[in-house]
């Protein structure tokens, strides 16, 4: 597998205490389609991690994660080398169900953000509601940030997880900053 750079490895965020950002490596990832009862169980099994059943939820073991983004639809995610491993155990699972499996691994890049500000700096472009109480540990969604579509999970009382397409890479990373400036040390 040859190796991807990512599109935040020329730049880097200024120090700040109450918000630090930190790229996130590449990783598998995959967009599962499926509504059969008995697919959504075998997926989970044959992944390692039951598939969230709750509207906006997450589940993970160990480097593995599952993420809810909708009522038939999750975000399959594992360290990259296991990519090829997974696909094929998924599909052998799942054979004659009717699914979709997409490889979106080389599509998205993610960081992540973490501090005492980082809801402020988030909510500097985002309009939900993310204090702990409204949007708690392990919630995820797919929302504006600014213009663009990201993927927001939350990892921690003060981490999240940032995700978007390569191509909107530059746009999310430079509108965070812009927001943390506020916070800089």
């Amino acid at each position: 597998m040859p190796d991807r750079t990512s599109p935040f490895d020329a730049v880097s965020a200024p120090p700040a205490a109450a918000a630090r950002l930190a790229p996130r490596g590449p990783a598998a990832a995959y967009i599962l389609r499926l509504r059969d009862a008995a697919g959504i169980e075998a997926a989970g099994r044959a992944f390692g991690v039951p598939l969230p059943q709750d509207a906006c939820r997450s589940a993970s073991i160990g480097q593995r994660a599952v993420l809810w983004l909708g009522p038939d639809e999750w975000q399959l995610m594992a360290p990259e080398t296991e990519g090829p491993q997974l696909a094929a155990a998924l599909a052998e699972t799942l054979g004659p169900i009717p699914h979709s499996l997409v490889a979106v691994g080389e599509r998205n890049v993610a960081f992540e953000i973490e501090g005492p500000a980082v809801e402020a700096v988030l909510n500097a472009h985002c309009l939900l509601d993310l204090h702990l109480s409204r949007f708690p540990i392990g919630m995820c969604t797919r929302t504006l940030y600014g213009k663009a579509e990201i993927l927001l999970w939350r990892l921690g009382a003060e981490r999240f997880y940032v995700g978007c397409w390569r191509s909107f890479a530059a746009y999310v990373w430079g509108l965070t900053l812009e927001a943390q400036r506020e916070f800089t040390t």
